[in-house]
């Protein structure tokens, strides 16, 4: 179970949109499977670096099974959201930088480390049954890293 509410009283349309992007990285961000489930549809896709995931099962057991253990912190900015008056799909776009150190060794200053800039492209669909905005397709494309990429398959 998620020890945050997948669902926030009182948001906007236009912030209900982008609570998807804010949910699928603090799903990331705590290991929080059900937080990270409620942030895309079943038949969801995530592409980098032309590397496509079809279907949130295959996007959580990528993606979130090999992240979600590490110290991470995503940072999200620039959210930019495209919707239309009682639309039920959208788009946005974001820049994000995030941080990754192997599991609990984040706070160990000289700590193995990738740190990567990158700008996301998503669309979006107003699920009916729960009333959640889910990423649908999800286009994460790489700007910049730094450090070392074995920190991202790194146990120690």
């Amino acid at each position: 179970m998620s020890q945050y509410p997948h669902i926030l009283a009182s948001l906007t349309e236009r912030e209900a949109v982008a609570d998807a992007l804010y949910r699928a990285t603090i799903g990331f961000d705590s290991n929080d499977v059900s937080m990270f489930n409620s942030a895309f549809l079943a038949d969801a896709t995530f592409e980098t670096s032309g590397n496509v995931v079809n279907g949130r099962d295959s996007i959580r057991t990528q993606l979130l099974d090999r992240v979600g253990p590490m110290d991470t912190t995503h940072i999200i900015s620039n959210v930019r959201v495209d919707i239309k008056d009682g639309a039920s799909t959208a788009s946005l776009t974001a820049k994000a930088i995030a941080q990754h150190c192997p599991p609990d060794k984040g706070g160990e200053p000289d700590s193995l480390y990738l740190m990567t800039g990158a700008m996301y492209f998503i669309d979006l669909v107003k699920n009916e049954g729960d009333g959640l905005w889910k990423a649908k397709k999800w286009v994460m494309k790489l700007i910049w890293r730094q450090g070392d990429r074995v920190a991202m398959h790194s146990s120690a």
